[in-house]
């Protein structure tokens, strides 16, 4: 896998670096604790933060004992000793550990500032590529007018982009691969905050069958979402290359993707845009991604006329404008177990008032389907949400 490597840092980012880092050489230490937690910020860094407390205790016993006798030499041994050790252990080691994060401060400070540019349909830089017809496997290098830093993440590869925003491979500063998610709809301060309640929800799920959510961020010019990287293809684009799947697969899919859907109802979500882009067959076996994220846009689309959903893959009371709970993800469920089994929604494609209809009106024919999944399907295709099962109980009937 070849990466696409940003450019380098600036001279002003190196002099600002170094500028810190020679902070505790000029102050004998006593500024230590504050570059070093300076840079526990910046690095986002846990060991960092362990010898910024490190630091300060050492730095707090020398003032406390400085300020507690009138004279140095009033202080009484071995506590004369030990403070002096001490306040050495802070300028020596701070001048080394400063030198050490110079190169990683300054490419953060170069990191930092880039975002990405405005997310636009067909806009001029990114990849014609539909978010719902994407693989989590890279298929394009960074174009020109695309990120090459998103907040700490140093991207790789544009995944997809779709009506959300878009979806890039990303390097996190712990050296592990990512996806993260730029949503451009997230414009204004109560439509950030609100997204950011919910993804704070979502991060409480079960991670079974889910990519974990690890960061989001509603700062800056555009809100972002990281999430676990998932290493293979879409359910969609699965049965697209290799066709329909077959029983035994079929069940365990069915399985696995309940389960997930039980998880992301107990937390309190519901995903709202369940359909075969959004389960990715990892080498570990199904995972559901994007829940907690439909629920914090809805208004916004609204006010956009954009539409929240996937048509083939919509419930009848999200067309209808009913309120939308967990039997809605369990409709989606259904309808997504029948494309895996005959590689086609059950209510079409064509037509968006076409799917609607079929939607509202048709009960579709599920004999594709193994012996053991149709009467299941069928109780989670039923027109009232109140007929329908929970997604536990969809996890139960599979197994028994």
């Amino acid at each position: 896998m070849s990466n696409t490597h940003p450019r380098g840092p600036s001279a002003l980012a190196w002099t600002a670096a170094v500028g810190w880092a020679v902070l505790p050489l000029f102050t004998c230490g006593l500024t230590t604790p504050f570059t070093i937690g300076f840079a526990a910020y910046w690095l986002r860094s846990v060991w960092l933060v362990l010898a910024t407390a490190a630091y300060t205790v050492c730095v707090g016993s020398f003032l406390i004992a400085v300020m507690a006798y009138p004279e140095f030499d009033d202080i009484p041994e071995p506590m004369s000793t030990l403070i002096s050790v001490a306040l050495m252990a802070c300028w020596l080691g701070g001048v080394i550990h400063s030198g050490i994060l110079v190169p990683a401060m300054a490419r953060a400070r170069h990191g930092r500032p880039v975002h990405p540019h405005p997310v636009h349909h067909a806009g001029p830089g990114y990849p014609h590529t539909d978010l719902h017809q994407r693989t989590t496997s890279p298929s394009t290098h960074l174009r020109p007018g695309e990120p090459e830093w998103i907040g700490h993440y140093r991207v790789l590869r544009s995944l997809g982009r779709g009506g959300q925003g878009a979806v890039y491979l990303a390097m996190a500063p712990n050296g592990v691969q990512v996806a993260v998610k730029v949503l451009h709809d997230l414009v204004d301060e109560t439509a950030r905050m609100r997204f950011a309640r919910e993804v704070d929800a979502a991060r409480r799920v079960a991670t079974f069958s889910t990519a974990r959510l690890l960061d989001v961020s509603i700062t800056g010019r555009h809100a972002y979402i990281v999430s676990e990287y998932v290493d293979g293809p879409s359910l969609e684009q699965l049965v697209r290359r290799h066709g329909p799947r077959d029983e035994d697969s079929l069940t365990r899919l069915a399985l696995s993707t309940a389960g997930a859907l039980a998880a992301i109802h107990k937390a309190g979500i519901v995903h709202r845009d369940f359909k075969p882009s959004n389960v990715l067959i990892g080498h570990d076996g199904p995972r559901v991604i994007d829940f907690g994220i439909a629920r914090a846009l809805d208004q916004v689309t609204m006010t956009s006329g954009k539409m929240v959903g996937t048509p083939p893959y919509m419930s009848p009371e999200q067309l209808t404008g009913e309120q939308v709970g967990p039997a809605s993800d369990v409709f989606s469920w259904a309808v997504t177990m029948m494309f895996a089994a005959t590689g086609r929604p059950p209510f079409g494609e064509d037509s968006v008032p076409a799917v609607f209809n079929r939607v509202l009106t048709v009960h579709p024919d599920l004999s594709p389907l193994p012996p053991g999944l149709r009467g299941i399907a069928g109780s989670c295709l039923r027109k009232s949400p109140l007929d329908r099962p929970s997604a536990s109980d969809v996890m139960l009937a599979i197994v028994h």
